[in-house]
This record gives structure tokens, C-alpha cells and sequence, in this order.
């Protein structure tokens, strides 16, 4: 299987790797800080740079659909790569970290807004979430200040994992809806902005709610009698 070494370290920008198989499907490493779409947020970009000074455009990371390992989707007409071959795996940091404050912050969101969840999206200093609120209606600008304070408190964020009986054992931190957290495996990653949030969560965050900068309700919307959008945006 493949090391995902974003699950530890998402601020890891480059890592040493070698390619274990290329199929039609995309490229598989033995180590990778590309994360794979899921979750809500997209997968990686970014290049895989060999010695000789190739160099293979990987235009997304997505998960393989029978085993959950990353795979590295080249773009059209780059380099070809053999197993075993070594690579430098460098991501698009710049996308990265802001799918990394976004993400964060719809975390905040989730905390402010007591509902369930039934879907959302990470973007690129944007996302939403759809929230089960029947009858139900949000003041956009009282969120933002919500927002604004939790974001100037610098909480820390951290990670832990849990084991699949002890998330069945305590269903409260599971927020989604639509989306049930991976279970099967053993065990299941937690994410922690402290004092303000617990649940369940693969994807990539910043180290502290400081880190997310302005952010803002852009706006809400009505999608259906339960469903209601919540849009945000991070102002840089």
C-alpha cells in the first residue's frame, strides 16, 4: 500500500518516491504527499520529476476504487514512466494550502451550524455545505462574525485516530449524512479544532484557525424544504 504522508504532515510539500505500477488509470507510488480527491475536497496537482530532468504533469489524484490507494492522473502527452523508477512528487502548494484553509474553516462552519450535513465541497478559497434545516432560516452576516471570532481565537488543530468500535460506540461525531466515514479498516481518522469541533475527516487541514484569514457567508440558499446552501468565501 501506498505511505499517504499527508495523513501525518499536510504542510509536506516534496517527497522521494518510485513508481510501482502505471496503469491506464493513472501512476502508483510507494510514498506520495499527493492527496486524493475525497471527502469534498479535490485531489492534488503537481509534477513527478525525475533524475535525468523528465518531468510528468499530474493533473489530479484520485483514489483507486477497489483498494483506496492514491493514483496519480498524468496529463495528456507528458513523459511516460516505468516501475521502479525514482521521483521527486511535488505538489501545487499554492492549491493545496488553499484547499487546506477552506476545508478548515467549513470545519468552523459545521460547529456553528447545529444540522445535519448532507453535502458540501472544498474549493480553491471557496465551499459550501448543505445542511438538513427544515423550516430553518440563517442570518448570513451573524455567521460571519461567528465565523470572524472563532477564526481570530487561533485555535490549534490536530488529528487522531480512533478504532471503527469506538466511533460506533460514539455515532454523535459523524455529522454527515450522505457520506458515512470509512469504516472497515480498523480504524478512523478524527480532526480537532480544540474546544470547538470533533468528527470524523481524511482530508488536509491548517494548523491552527488563525491560518484561514478572512473569511465570509457569501450566500445561502434554499435547495429544497430541508436542504439549506451555506456558501463561503476566504477574502485575501
Amino acid at each position: 500500500m501506498t505511505e499517504e504522508l499527508f495523513r501525518a504532515d499536510a504542510y509536506a510539500k516534496t517527497c522521494e518516491a518510485r513508481v510501482t505500477a502505471v496503469d491506464a488509470t493513472g501512476i502508483r507510488l510507494d510514498r506520495t504527499v499527493f492527496y486524493p480527491m475525497g471527502g469534498g475536497q479535490p485531489g492534488d496537482t503537481g509534477t513527478l520529476a525525475t533524475s535525468d530532468g523528465r518531468s510528468v504533469r499530474i493533473a489530479d489524484t484520485v483514489k483507486d476504487p477497489a483498494t483506496g490507494e492514491p493514483l496519480h492522473v498524468p496529463a495528456p502527452d507528458s513523459a511516460q514512466l516505468a516501475p521502479g523508477a525514482a521521483v521527486t512528487a511535488a505538489i501545487d502548494w499554492d492549491r493545496r494550502y488553499k484547499h487546506m484553509r477552506t476545508h478548515s474553516c467549513l470545519h468552523l462552519l459545521c460547529a456553528l451550524i447545529k444540522g445535519g450535513v448532507t453535502g458540501g465541497s472544498v474549493g480553491e478559497g471557496r465551499g459550501r455545505l448543505d445542511f438538513d434545516l427544515p423550516n430553518t432560516a440563517l442570518d448570513k452576516d451573524a455567521i460571519t462574525a461567528e465565523l470572524a471570532k472563532l477564526i481570530a481565537a487561533d485555535h490549534p488543530l490536530s488529528h487522531r485516530w480512533i478504532t471503527d468500535d469506538e466511533l460506533a460506540g460514539t455515532p454523535d461525531l459523524v455529522r454527515t449524512m450522505s457520506v458515512k466515514p470509512p469504516a472497515g479498516q480498523g480504524r478512523v481518522r478524527l480532526i480537532e479544532v480544540a474546544g470547538v469541533d470533533l468528527q470524523p475527516c481524511g482530508g488536509t487541514h491548517v494548523r491552527s484557525t488563525g491560518e484561514i484569514g478572512r473569511a465570509r457567508i457569501a450566500k445561502i440558499e434554499n435547495k429544497g424544504k430541508h436542504n439549506r446552501r451555506v456558501n463561503i468565501v476566504l477574502d485575501d
